[in-house]
């Protein structure tokens, strides 16, 4: 099923281990859920060595859908939760999505959308 109405995705990319804390940082908000990815960082300050070897930094990447209405709430549960404030603990931005399917889990009995 294809949902026309509009949605939100709020994509947060944060160090390895912190992933976990941004899901329930989010769920706490209203949020179902999230989709947790992995990734590796080539920004500036990933830019490490040890011992002269480069050290190429894990990431988690967590891709949040929301609702229009619940998106500022849920993404100002997420930067306190996963302390993006900090400089270096990672970002969060939010995309709108104009069309979304495989959400089946998101409706109701009576075929609207949660």
């Amino acid at each position: 099923m294809i949902s026309e109405s509009r949605k939100d995705l709020i994509v947060t990319i944060v160090k390895k281990g912190w992933a976990e804390r941004v899901v329930e940082a989010s769920r706490r908000a209203g949020a179902e859920g999230g989709t947790i990815l992995m990734g590796r960082g080539t920004g500036i300050h990933e830019m490490q060595t040890l011992l002269g070897l480069p050290i190429e930094p894990e990431k988690e990447i967590v891709l949040t859908i929301v609702n229009p209405e619940q998106t500022d709430t849920v993404l100002d549960v997420i930067l306190e939760g996963a302390e993006l404030e900090k400089p270096g603990m990672g970002i969060a931005f939010v995309v709108t999505l104009q069309r979304v399917a495989g959400r089946a889990h998101m409706l109701r009995e009576d075929g609207g959308e949660r």
